[in-house]
């Protein structure tokens, strides 16, 4: 018995490593560069390149601040009330991705707020993003943000 489990352990770390679905890649990737630039806004050209990860009609859905129908609109809200007030983190382990045919994505998961005067990451939301791929640039077309709670300091 000792020698068939050792056996198959070692056929099993033999095995290649799976590798990681690439449109879950693509989009995690997107997703970091996104909020790297949300996470600096107060500089001017930061909140500029977050611009950038949203289409022009993007449709912003937020169960606490409403819905904001453009992304002039959104960046407006972007820059009133988050900029130099707290960062936004992915929770590790949330992301899901699920594929839109010749389309883009469905993007899933949960995030979390941390007061940049504090340091104290104690707001959480769930959110789900629509991502359009076009012209080679991934682009969020709808974005809801929802179930924002208060969540007890680790």
């Amino acid at each position: 018995m000792k020698t068939t489990l050792l056996a198959l352990a070692l056929s099993v770390a033999a095995l290649p490593a799976l590798a990681a679905d690439p449109l879950t890649e693509q989009i995690a990737g997107a997703d970091l560069a996104a909020f790297d630039a949300f996470n600096q806004c107060k500089d001017p050209a930061q909140l500029a390149k977050h611009a950038t990860f949203f289409a022009p009609d993007v449709e912003f859905y937020h169960d606490n601040g409403g819905v904001t129908w453009n992304r002039d609109a959104m960046l407006a809200n972007t820059a009133k009330y988050v900029c130099g007030n707290f960062r936004r983190e992915l929770v590790a382990g949330s992301l899901k991705v699920f594929p839109i045919k010749d389309f883009g994505a469905i993007a899933q998961g949960t995030h979390r707020f941390c007061q940049f005067a504090s340091g104290k990451c104690e707001g959480m939301a769930d959110f789900t993003v629509i991502w359009q791929l076009k012209d080679g640039q991934w682009q969020m077309t709808r974005v809801m943000s929802y179930g924002h709670r208060s969540v007890a300091q680790n």
